[in-house]
Order: structure tokens, then C-alpha cells, then sequence
């Protein structure tokens, strides 16, 4: 079990880099997988020395071998999270194909996190991404899929109808329809019951941050202020799949 972890760690890391790669150079004209990688600042090609996940972050001191320039914290933050999404990944799973679907889908969500925060939006291949692994694994759930609920169709369908009825009746003002895809495909993930848990859990821990920016940052923030909501939906889905808190155990029995 160590070295296995130990693997799945590595990999996630590895993955990380290249996550971190698409982050970068999304919607720029630039491609994930060729050309090679050089520093945003000076542009100086890096060499394999400069691109070791994590390490090369700390040996270098968080700056730029040639220019000195300060390298972006997401690196580290996006590679050390899907190392520790990859283990956790591992502990529901083991290494089984189900490793590598729900790892897959895990890295979409981390895409959509971090895009989100920087950009202010999840872009429309994120969600169908999303949207057709969801399904596969509603489609799959009968060979053993664990952590989510068999046949709940309707379970999708139902807990993004509120989000997507607020961005209908607001024009996408008070909720960008992306919020609602999310929600969709998160209802197929998780099944009706522990969808519900991380639907609540990304309110309740929404309104929480909302209201302590507004006490803490009030120069920087007020009640018209846009603060993405993807992130606390999806974090929301980590509580209920990774900690199985499930809020409404015998919701799934009625019906």
C-alpha cells in the first residue's frame, strides 16, 4: 500500500504540471502539448531542471533561474493539489479503473476551480467535460462504481434546477449558467442524497466567506462584489465524497 500511494502521489503531482500547463495557456492560441515551455516574464526556454513538479519551485526559491522574476504560486498549489487529490482518489478506489475515472474527474474539478478564481468564469468545454464523464459514470455505476447512486437520472436534473432558474430569471447576472452545468454534472457524480450535502455545504460555507470578506477586506469587497461560486460547490462535493458526510441518508428511499 505505501509504494502505491507513493504512485498515485507521483502521479498526481506529474499531472499537476500539466493541469497547471492547460490553466496557463487556455484560450491563449497557445498549444497544451507542444512547444516548449518558457518563462511568462523573459521568455527564456526552460529546461528540464526548471520544470521538476514541486521541486524545482522550492530549490529555485520561487523565482526565475534567468530573470529572477517571481514564479506564480499556483504552480506548487495546483501540483501539490492533485498529488493529495490523486491519494485521496486512491483510498476510495484503490488502483482500479475507477482510479483513474474518478481521478480524471477530480482533475476537471480542480481545472474549474482554479479557472474560476482567476478568470471569474468555467469555461463551456469544462462543463461538457464534466457533463460526459458524469454520465459515463451513471452509465457505468452498475459494474461496481463507488460514491455515487445507480439510475439517479433525475438526480442532476434536479439539483441544478435552482441554479439554472436563477440565471434564466437574472440573465446569468446574479449566477453564470456554468454554476448550473456544474450542478448537473455534481448530481450525476454524487447521487440525490450526498449531491444535496455538497449543495447545502457550498451555500452554507459560501455565506460564511461572503460575509467575512465583507468584514475583513470592506475596501475590496461589497454586496455587489462577484465572488465565484464553482469553488464552494466543489468543495462541497470533496465533503461529501472524500468524508462520505452524507446530510440525508434516507432521502434516496423516498422515492
Amino acid at each position: 500500500m505505501p509504494l502505491e500511494i507513493i504512485f498515485a502521489l507521483g502521479l498526481g503531482v506529474i499531472l499537476g504540471s500539466f493541469l497547471n500547463a492547460l490553466l496557463f495557456r487556455f484560450n491563449t492560441g497557445k498549444s497544451t502539448l507542444k512547444g516548449r515551455s518558457a518563462c511568462m516574464r523573459c521568455g527564456h526556454t526552460l529546461k528540464a531542471g526548471d520544470l521538476v513538479p514541486l521541486l524545482s519551485f522550492m530549490f529555485l526559491r520561487g523565482r526565475c533561474r534567468y530573470c529572477h522574476t517571481k514564479i506564480s504560486w499556483q504552480y506548487p498549489l495546483v501540483e501539490a493539489a492533485a498529488g493529495l487529490l490523486a491519494v485521496l482518489v486512491y483510498l476510495q478506489t484503490g488502483l482500479t479503473l475507477w482510479f483513474i475515472y474518478w481521478f480524471v474527474v477530480w482533475l476537471v474539478l480542480l481545472f474549474i476551480v482554479v479557472y474560476d478564481l482567476r478568470h471569474f468564469i468555467i469555461p463551456w468545454s469544462a462543463s461538457l467535460t464534466l457533463i460526459v464523464l458524469a454520465l459515463g459514470g451513471v452509465l457505468l455505476h452498475s459494474f461496481g462504481q463507488p460514491g455515487g447512486a445507480a439510475g439517479e437520472w433525475w438526480a442532476g436534473p434536479a439539483l441544478a434546477a435552482p441554479l439554472l432558474l436563477i440565471s434564466l430569471v437574472s440573465r446569468g447576472q446574479w449566477m453564470g449558467w456554468g454554476d448550473g452545468l456544474l450542478e448537473l454534472s455534481l448530481g450525476w457524480l454524487l447521487g440525490i442524497s450526498l449531491g444535496l450535502t455538497a449543495f447545502l455545504v457550498a451555500f452554507w460555507t459560501g455565506a460564511i466567506v461572503g460575509v467575512a470578506l465583507l468584514m475583513i477586506a470592506k475596501n475590496r469587497y461589497t454586496m455587489r462584489s462577484e465572488v465565484p461560486f464553482a469553488p464552494f460547490l466543489i468543495a462541497g462535493c470533496a465533503v461529501a465524497y472524500f468524508l462520505h458526510v452524507d446530510l440525508f441518508p434516507n432521502l434516496t428511499l423516498l422515492f
